[in-house]
């Protein structure tokens, strides 16, 4: 049955009162909101700067991990602090990285668009999370896919595996429902997690069938009722100056620059449940303080009851997944100071978000390190420096 959702009651914006112009490598934007902001734990008195954060952005570029960076940090009710670093590529004429620099968010796609839309359906009574993915998508037959649930395929705990090529011999959404409806399960569903980009296809596919409309068309309607701004699928051409390159595709043979990056998402149209969402630093950070603002009971994005119980991790072994985000343990891309009720994500392109509704905060972290090539992946060394300065900045050493 498809269905149409609800309007949701878009976040209040606010005025920017102040601005710092970028520098040649990085620019910093320290915005005051009107409002008092909810600000848990103990914070350093006088005025907060954020010089460790840029430090390690700034060295991060001149180490080549990535070429430019977009960030932003803030609270349900304003921003703190911005910066813009970089230029778009390596060439000596690129162009620099501003505030609206529109990156490839890969994965944030996941929680972004993807698990957004899952849990408003629930909200709308248009799906359960304990439902039976055989009894939404034809093609999942067989015993050992019986019990795998919309849970398990928001929790990688579905069975099935990470990833194939399917771009190789594959297009549309037909033949890609089929293939990963019938491949052998990796393991056996619901005894471990296995992060997995096949399982979020087929949620895609899943909420699409929800709907009178395709999953681009959902997040847009979505994207406008809250006022996201530019976060979106399949970017116009108006946006491609701003738009930070990714790398130099070997199967599409050419230089990616407004095109997804996933190859899977490409041979999808560029718009699937995994991977394809574009979007900058303001923009995540609106949908970020609407998250904190509906834990918070402020707004609703969703039911305050069902955003918490998607953030709640599951009980699989040795698993840190919650229902589509990842949640905080010791070595997660977050660093090790932010509270355990902390969830986020990251995109293989280089893009990363974490909100924490103890610590009422959000970090945004865009980057395009995956431009000209995906070889290294210093990034895993960056990320949680970074996300510990935040912290630092915010409230001293541990």
């Amino acid at each position: 049955m498809r269905h149409t959702l609800y309007a949701v009651r878009p976040i209040t914006h606010h005025r920017v009162l102040a601005v710092v112009r970028p520098n040649w490598l990085s620019g910093d934007l320290r915005v005051g909101l009107p409002g008092t902001p909810r600000r848990k734990g103990i914070q350093r008195s006088g005025g907060v700067t954020f010089n460790g954060v840029r430090d390690i952005v700034t060295r991060a570029i001149g180490n080549r991990v990535f070429p430019a960076a977009c960030m932003e940090i803030g609270r349900a009710d304003q921003v703190l602090w911005a910066g813009a670093f970089g230029q778009l590529t390596y060439d000596t004429d690129a162009p620099l990285a501003s505030h609206d620099t529109v990156f490839d968010l890969a994965s944030l796609t996941k929680v972004v668009a993807t698990t957004t839309l899952a849990m408003r359906h629930v909200d709308a009574g248009h799906l359960a999370i304990s439902d039976r993915v055989a009894d939404h998508l034809s093609d999942w037959r067989g015993a050992a896919r019986e019990a795998v649930t919309v849970a398990d395929l928001l929790a990688h705990t579905s069975g099935l595996p990470a990833y194939l090529p399917l771009f190789r011999d594959l297009v549309g959404r037909a033949d890609f429902e089929r293939e990963v409806c019938r491949l052998p399960m990796a393991y056996p569903p619901q005894t471990t997690s296995i992060y997995s980009d096949l399982g979020f296809i087929l949620l895609g596919f899943l909420i699409e069938d929800l709907s009178n409309k395709g999953l681009q068309e959902q997040f847009a309607l979505m994207a406008f009722e809250c006022k996201w701004g530019e976060l979106r699928f399949s970017p116009p051409a108006t946006w491609k100056s701003r738009i930070a390159p990714t790398g130099d595709s070997v199967w599409r043979r050419r230089s990616l620059v407004g095109e997804v990056h996933d190859d899977n998402a490409w041979a999808l149209g560029g718009a699937a449940g995994h991977t394809g969402l574009f979007g900058s630093a303001p923009a995540v950070g609106r949908f970020a303080r609407l998250i904190l603002r509906t834990f918070g009971g402020l707004a609703r994005l969703t039911r305050p009851t069902t955003l918490k119980t998607f953030a709640q991790r599951t009980e699989v072994p040795n698993s840190s997944r919650a229902l589509g985000w990842d949640t905080m343990k010791s070595t997660s891309s977050c660093g090790n100071r932010l509270s355990k009720s902390a969830i986020g994500h990251t995109g293989f392109t280089g893009t990363s978000l974490w909100i924490d509704p103890a610590l009422d905060l959000y970090i945004v972290c865009l980057t395009n390190r995956v431009h000209p090539t995906a070889t290294s992946n210093a990034i895993r060394q960056v990320r949680p420096a970074l996300h510990n300065a935040v912290i630092e900045a915010l409230y001293g050493s541990a």
